[in-house]
């Protein structure tokens, strides 16, 4: 249903590298530079990067999004990514409760204060 996302971002090259970093274990890379913005995805730009220098993300914003991950590993690993590139941890890596099914997901603020969350479903 929703075939891209944008967010935004005070700075373009840190925001670029932490994404490098934290979007590898999902599969996701830099596809796309242009002088304002950045894509990233497995073979078309699913997740745009926007340069808005006077961007003040508030504490919580109230939106997230979601990136899904083949597994659990995966999720675990871009946890760990993010945090090692300079995001702060908003939920480990872990089992979540659902309205329709549980799953596995980690969540993260990256440096702009934007939050990710990496999940993984049951198959079946």
């Amino acid at each position: 249903m929703i075939d891209h996302a944008s967010i935004p971002v005070r700075a373009l090259a840190p925001a670029g590298d932490f994404y490098d970093r934290a979007l590898a274990p999902l599969g996701l890379t830099r596809l796309v530079e242009r002088p304002r913005q950045l894509g990233y995805g497995k073979r078309y730009p699913e997740l745009w990067l926007n340069l808005r220098e006077d961007h003040a993300a508030p504490e919580d914003p109230g939106h997230h999004l979601c990136l899904r991950a083949a597994d659990e590993a995966a999720v675990r690993a871009f946890h760990a990514a993010a945090l090692a590139a300079g995001g702060r941890s908003d939920g480990a890596p872990g089992p979540r409760p659902a309205a329709m099914t549980g799953y596995f997901a980690a969540f993260i603020r990256d440096p702009d204060g934007n939050r990710l969350e990496a999940a993984t479903f049951p198959r079946g």
